[in-house]
């Protein structure tokens, strides 16, 4: 395990009813950052009390690995599982950069 991994959080919030399908896009994503380098780990959360809310962490070595895969071809690949009509809340949508410091 990196000492002080890069971790990229991105948060969102679905406007329509289509929270249960972005939740089952998520669990049959395609795993294509998996093999990117200097990827860790992905975790997807859902707001227990705002189901609408979702929370995507993902842990890199570093932030270069992190900013290679957000401006290639992986990255847009990725997304096509979005399913056809998703509306997010405007200005929900948003990526915070952090360096974890312990577990």
């Amino acid at each position: 395990m990196v000492a002080n991994p890069f971790v990229a959080v991105s948060k969102f919030v679905v406007r329509n009813e289509l929270d249960e399908e972005v939740a089952a896009a998520f669990l049959a994503r395609p795993h294509l950052v998996d093999d990117e380098e200097g990827f860790i780990r992905m975790e997807v959360l859902r707001g227990y009390e705002t189901p609408k809310e979702f929370w995507l962490l993902t842990y890199w070595s570093d932030e270069q690995s992190y900013r290679t895969w957000h401006r290639g071809h992986t990255y847009k690949a990725s997304h096509a599982g979005i399913p056809r009509g998703l509306k997010l809340e405007k200005g929900s949508a948003s990526v915070t950069l952090f360096e974890k410091i312990c577990d």
